[in-house]
């Protein structure tokens, strides 16, 4: 069985029909939020950044929410191969003891384990990330305005309550309650100022701010804090004040303009967009995940590349599914039983690597299917 289909835009489309497609047509690499469906593209991680992207010498701008943040950000250290088995293995082997009678850890336990977690994994490494010669990273937050400005008891309920009927309303009506907030790493031309964001930011509110070793641990972490789940992250040294939460409730999949990105470098280029991805469908935002009517394709995804599993073949993992969430209470402190079925799942994904691969010999556009 198949395990990777290929899903493109029609300028994508129509480039690879006439050109192929080769590491220097890419200039944006996406990482969707998702939680443990991430790992399924550790393979893919891997081949993309440790074998061929490794061959060309150009700027690429990396854009992550939550998992997406935190594999991207380790695709900007040195032997990314090592780093990404290192992050699978972490991810797979993190563990919340549940006390007696106790359905699900607290928020403020989690937040503590996972900060410990990120420290230990970039601990004595952030100069990898932040001053990478061709790696720009992009970690998106979500800051919370007016009643979600501090996390309380009663208050940060309302507020997503009120984020929710606006965001059912109109997506953009959702930045009076959260706000698109991207640390970035420095221009290559400008050490002082952020890289150009990499996608038209006129769809949602939207602030940039510099990404630094003082701010990075904290961003990472608010980027990967689902509401609830996690605590959010207060004050962030260098960001406007205020609480911060998982960058997937604004941008659940990345759905970004990369249609209006900064001017490419080198004049020709395509300027394309290439997004390992577990679904096919690029959903806007966390709370978009019920209305069906905003996962279909735009005309943002024009120069977009999605490489996702077949959902036949993810009938054939563990449960009939991608590892997911539902997954820690499944298993509850039965960890063992956890780390099989996760670890299953991600080596029947070196399928997708090892197709996507052969696909690059011969990259036959008749095998695209359009997003």
């Amino acid at each position: 069985m198949k395990a990777l289909r290929i899903h493109a835009g029609p300028r994508a489309r129509q480039h690879v029909a006439q050109h192929g497609l080769r590491p220097q047509d890419i200039r944006v690499i996406p990482g969707a939020a998702g939680g443990p469906k991430g790992l399924i593209l550790g393979p893919l991680d891997r081949f993309i950044f440790g074998d061929w992207l490794a061959g060309s010498a150009h700027e690429v701008h990396l854009v992550g929410a939550s998992i997406g943040a935190w594999r991207m950000a380790t695709a900007c250290l040195n032997d990314p191969v090592t780093a990404f088995e290192r992050l699978e293995h972490d991810y797979i082997h993190q563990h919340y003891e549940l006390q007696p009678g106790q359905k699900r850890p607290t928020a403020a336990h989690v937040s503590a384990v996972f900060g410990q977690n990120l420290q230990a994994f970039y601990g004595g490494r952030l100069g990898e990330v932040l001053n990478h010669p061709r790696y720009r990273l992009h970690i998106v937050t979500s800051r919370g305005r007016h009643l979600l400005g501090r996390e309380h008891s009663v208050r940060t309920p309302l507020g997503y309550l009120g984020a929710f009927v606006t965001n059912a309303i109109h997506r953009k009506a959702m930045g009076a309650w959260l706000e698109r907030v991207v640390f970035s790493t420095a221009s290559s031309r400008q050490r002082d100022t952020c890289a150009a964001l990499p996608f038209g930011h006129q769809d949602y509110r939207t602030r940039q701010v510099r990404l630094d070793e003082a701010n990075f641990n904290p961003a990472l972490q608010a980027s990967c804090s689902i509401p609830f789940v996690l605590q959010s992250v207060h004050d962030i040294p260098g960001a406007p004040p205020g609480a911060y939460w998982d960058g997937g409730i604004t941008d659940y999949h990345l759905h970004l303009d990369y249609n209006a990105a900064a001017p490419d470098p080198e004049p020709g280029a395509p300027g394309l967009v290439l997004y390992p991805h577990f679904q096919k469908a690029i959903v806007p935002g966390w709370l978009d995940k019920s209305l069906k009517w905003r996962h279909h394709a735009t005309h943002f995804l024009d120069k977009v590349i999605v490489l996702a599993p077949d959902p036949a073949w993810v009938k054939t993992l563990p449960n009939g599914k991608l590892p997911d969430r539902t997954d820690f209470p499944r298993y509850g402190n039965d960890l063992a039983r956890r780390v099989k079925a996760w670890n299953t799942a991600v080596a029947a994904s070196r399928q997708l690597a090892d197709e996507f691969q052969a696909w690059l010999c011969r990259p036959d556009a008749a095998a695209i299917e359009p997003l």
